[in-house]
């Protein structure tokens, strides 16, 4: 009998409960390493929330924890080791197995993309066979037991340092973390993160920062001082929301006028907020619902007092309220909404459906100027989520638009007060954007 056959009877588990999948079941526990036995393994077993059916067989697959990832709580959270498992949509039950973090560690948590080959992980997949076979439901044929995989997380983080973790009464815990990534053909980019636990695969706020100095090469996140870089947007709808404002009406650079004003409900780091006031001259007025997560893009994420003013408020609310108030004058040439409502089955959806009431929209087109346009984030769960939500639009507004950002997932979605006759000078957007997102618009 081999060690990992010796481990499985030694747990306090019954093994027998895995012979069948049982539809959105969590179990963790931890057996010690076969390559280190003073060391934890933790082990999850996560079983779909969709029913695999007698015609299809469960599906499993495993994976194996980056090393010094474990606290990420991409794999140390339930939400996070569901998400995992509902991105592989063929895959009926996923096993996950890392070393058994230190949860009380005050130190913050640091991580380097090894090179090169990973022996140790090689070496611990074999002896971890017996365990996931004892782990597998019963109605897996020889062949299918043999052709289970150990799968690699892969993502494009090269090296990550925790820069704080709080909590805000609205949003719960939050992460700003320094990341080092590549992107396109290698190329490698800083950036800092605002991550969310209730979601914790997903990136909420990114903007670029840029090394003043490095103490140590090997690790450039240790000892580095960084600066904001906020004339570039990186997240992948930023730059087509901001591409959206050439369909503002032309009069809106009347240079007899007043700057343009930008009202942004959810403001998250701040990135869109700042870009608006920086690069295009834009006064810009944000809503916020969460003190902490303000208090966090002021701190970390370059949104000063100067370039824009923040009302820590409801965002439905705030809208309700100031339709009823708004004069001429203290109307806004855009409206741009970006916030998003989450699902433990769904993931993430934009916007809130609560959002998109036709109240909300007709506050909305009341606080806007005739020129304006309305220029909302949107994430459909599905293809009637998003019909029904255009419908919503043109009860209201006297024209709609679409951009296909073109990651699979985002759309945006821009409303008129007016129909069009002549947009916003393009020549004031294209040293900002792309100017294929400015081609991209499409009116529906």
């Amino acid at each position: 009998m081999d060690d990992g056959e010796i481990k499985i009877k030694e747990m306090a588990l019954d093994v027998r409960i895995f012979e069948k999948t049982s539809p959105s079941r969590f179990i963790s526990f931890t057996i010690p390493n076969p390559n280190s036995p003073i060391h934890l393994l933790r082990v999850a077993v996560l079983d779909s929330p969709v029913h695999s059916t007698e015609s299809s067989p469960p599906r499993v697959a495993a994976i194996l924890v980056p090393k010094h990832r474990e606290s990420d709580w991409i794999f140390s959270t339930e939400s996070g080791q569901l998400q995992l498992l509902l991105n592989m949509p063929e895959i009926s039950r996923l096993i996950l197995i890392g070393d058994d973090h230190d949860t009380d560690s005050d130190l913050p948590a640091v991580y380097h993309r090894p090179n090169g080959e990973d022996d140790e992980s090689e070496k611990l997949e074999i002896r971890l066979k017996p365990l996931v076979v004892a782990l597998l439901p019963k109605t897996l044929t020889r062949e299918e037991i043999d052709d289970v995989p150990f799968l690699i997380y892969d993502d494009n983080v090269v090296s990550s340092v925790e820069i704080e973790k709080c909590v805000g009464p609205f949003v719960g815990e939050m992460l700003i973390e320094d990341v080092e990534i590549e992107i396109d053909d290698g190329v490698r980019e800083f950036r800092r993160r605002l991550r969310f636990k209730r979601m914790p695969n997903l990136v909420q706020s990114a903007i670029k920062i840029i090394p003043r100095s490095c103490s140590n090469p090997s690790l450039p996140l240790m000892g580095t001082e960084f600066k904001l870089d906020l004339t570039e947007l990186v997240h992948p709808y930023l730059a087509p929301m901001v591409a959206s404002l050439s369909l503002i009406g032309s009069d809106v650079y009347d240079h007899l006028k007043s700057k343009p004003k930008a009202l942004c409900i959810g403001v998250g780091g701040g990135g869109l907020l700042s870009f608006l006031r920086l690069q295009l001259g834009f006064e810009v007025t944000g809503v916020e619902i969460d003190p902490e997560v303000l208090r966090i893009a002021r701190q970390y994420f370059g949104l000063e007092e100067s370039l824009a003013r923040v009302h820590v408020e409801d965002g439905i609310e705030f809208l309700k309220r100031l339709s009823k108030s708004c004069d001429d004058d203290a109307r806004f040439d855009v409206l741009m909404v970006d916030l998003d409502s989450t699902d433990p089955i769904h993931g993430m959806t934009a916007p809130p459906v609560e959002f998109v009431a036709k109240d909300v929209l007709l506050a909305a087109r009341t606080v806007l100027v005739p020129s304006g346009v309305f220029i909302i984030n949107v994430i459909p769960p599905n293809k009637t989520f998003y019909q029904e939500l255009q419908d919503q639009f043109r009860h209201v507004f006297a024209e709609l638009y679409e951009i296909d950002v073109g990651n699979g997932e985002n759309f945006v979605l821009i409303a008129t007060v007016a129909p069009r006759k002549s947009g916003f000078n393009r020549e004031n957007l294209t040293p900002a954007v792309s100017g294929k997102y400015l081609d991209a618009i499409q009116k529906i």
